[in-house]
């Protein structure tokens, strides 16, 4: 009989999918917007809506960043601030460590816990400014669940 999967294992598993989704050759990322055990918005790393993707034309690379794509942190909160579903009080689940730009976004959009399954150049900062901030971060130690790799 197969144990059944935690909430954080299931939320996870569901921001490793969206990374499927993602349209950059340097690192996918998948977000999921949790409250109250129910998904309100998910988001992956990717061009705008109608764009040249890096898959198809290679990174737009700047200072060691892409600047052709939108993270999914932030895609998954403008998800919500474009149907209206209010972020406010909820978790995001995230496959790697956000950035700095997303860390103040999260803060900003009110966003009580950060679960993460990997450490991706955790600024120091970053870290400051959630703890300043009251968002909890939590690194989730996932088993292998539904995609059969590590979340």
């Amino acid at each position: 009989m197969m144990e059944r999967i935690s909430w954080n294992e299931y939320f996870m598993a569901q921001s490793q999918l969206l990374a499927l989704r993602s349209t950059c050759t340097r690192l996918t990322v998948g977000a999921t917007i949790v409250r109250d055990k129910r998904i309100i918005a998910g988001g992956y790393n990717g061009s705008i809506a109608g764009g040249d993707h890096c898959i198809d034309e290679g990174c737009y690379v700047i200072e060691n960043h892409c600047v052709r794509t939108i993270h999914a942190e932030m895609n998954a909160l403008l998800q919500c601030a474009k149907f209206g579903v209010p972020a406010d009080g909820a978790d995001i689940y995230v496959t790697h460590f956000p950035c700095l730009q997303c860390c103040k976004a999260i803060i900003q959009a009110g966003i009580k816990t950060v679960y993460y399954a990997e450490d991706y150049k955790n600024h120091p900062y970053a870290i400051k400014l959630f703890e300043k901030a009251g968002v909890q971060t939590v690194q989730v130690d996932c088993r292998e669940v539904i995609l059969k790799e590590k979340c």
